[in-house]
């Protein structure tokens, strides 16, 4: 027994040591002051903020521009809430923040992009990115202003140099991964045209699908995320002009329209979607699936049944988005959300893996155009090498 034990406390040492050394370090954290003065701030009125770790060596003219998630407000009460939070002021961000995964500065575990200059654009305004109201109420003093927020910082990342950019990947996790997508085509734009210039959602593929009792609760959601932030003039015309402007913050309805260099990585069991989506606390009143949707290793085999039918209804609003050659994809089969950031699930011994390519691997390739990647891992349980989350009841928002 003691053995035993000694041998789990060594795995556990040599597991953190590995950790700590793969990180990339703190990056500090830089406001762009000059944004109040064009109305580009927070909910609560603070500056939009960013954290830049400079390139070095070869990739010293290469940008990664990655936008944080942290999903969104849909209302005066949610924003109000979100406001007094790092995901609603700079005031409440932490001074620094360590790079590690897609953001890592060692070329060990971040092999492609590690000496790129590597920028974490933070996110304070609750509409990924795409909000802008002009009127403050002065009862709440809130500021619905994501659009702006985007403008500037990439505005001001120009004027540090990104102007002479040789090559330029926007990532995005979650509610950042959707807004990589909305605004990718943009963010092209903004750069020289000698820019090879590419995208990569993590996460950020949410789809349009109905919860266990039936009712759509999610499009609701997202139509009132876009009327409460004023998104609808900022959203892909290419989709807002065809259909109402909530369901734009559907890729499945705005990802085949985007003319940039696409990456979507995603599980097919997501594990945001399978919380907020499929299974939200209103469509499980007797709170019947609080375990399954804690550890999918407690699902029955009913509720994985109905798991397999979302991962089915994720693959179909998929599959319009990925039939360019210049698109990539890596879709696997864990319990996971968001697995760009964390060195666990990028690059390390014992990460995600589908046909033995992780996903730094399968990222870099495309990017470079060495090797075309578009996978779909087979379903769960199948893939031994997944990382499935495991969530602590205390850490369980809902929308």
């Amino acid at each position: 027994m003691v053995d035993a034990r000694l041998g789990q406390w060594l795995k556990l040492v040599a597991w953190s040591l590995l950790l700590l050394k793969s990180e990339g370090g703190y990056v500090g954290i830089t406001y762009v002051q000059n944004a109040v003065a064009t109305g580009a701030v927070c909910l609560d009125g603070s500056p939009p903020a960013y954290h830049l770790d400079k390139g070095f060596g070869t990739g010293i003219n290469n940008w990664l521009v990655h936008l944080e998630g942290g999903g969104w407000c849909n209302n005066v009460t949610t924003c109000l809430s979100r406001k007094k939070t790092h995901l609603g002021s700079s005031k409440q961000m932490s001074q620094q923040i360590p790079f590690s995964g897609i953001l890592s500065n060692r070329g060990r575990y971040n092999p492609d992009f590690y000496n790129w200059n590597r920028i974490k654009i933070r996110y304070c305004d609750g509409s990924s990115f795409t909000g802008d109201v002009q009127a403050v109420n002065r009862a709440t003093n809130l500021y619905y202003r994501g659009q702006r927020i985007w403008i500037a910082v990439i505005e001001d990342l120009l004027k540090r140099g990104m102007k002479n950019a040789e090559n330029a990947l926007l990532s995005g996790c979650s509610a950042g991964g959707l807004a990589s997508i909305m605004h990718c085509d943009s963010f092209r734009a903004l750069l020289p045209m000698g820019t090879t210039v590419k995208c990569l959602s993590d996460a950020g593929y949410f789809i349009n699908a109905k919860d266990l009792s039936g009712a759509t609760h999610i499009e609701g959601y997202f139509r009132d995320v876009v009327t409460t932030h004023g998104s609808a003039k900022n959203l892909p015309l290419s989709c807002s002009s065809r259909m109402r402007p909530g369901l734009c913050f559907f890729p499945q309805y705005v990802a085949q329209q985007i003319r940039t260099p696409l990456f979507i990585l995603n599980a097919a069991y997501d594990s945001w979607q399978v919380r907020n989506i499929l299974a939200p606390g209103m469509a499980d009143p007797h709170g019947y699936w609080s375990s399954c949707k804690l550890n999918i290793k407690n699902c029955s085999p009913m509720q994985l049944k109905t798991m397999q039918g979302f991962r089915l209804h994720f693959l179909s609003a998929l599959s319009g988005s990925v039939k360019s050659s210049s698109r990539g994809m890596f879709i696997n089969s864990c319990y996971a959300h968001c697995q760009t950031e964390t060195q666990e699930t990028w690059l390390m011994p014992g990460s995600p893996l589908i046909n033995k390519t992780t996903i730094a691997k399968a990222v870099g390739d495309w990017f470079y155009d060495r090797v075309s990647f578009q996978k779909i891992d087979c379903p769960f349980p199948c893939n031994p090498t997944c990382q499935n989350r495991v969530f602590d009841p205390q850490e369980y928002p809902e929308v």
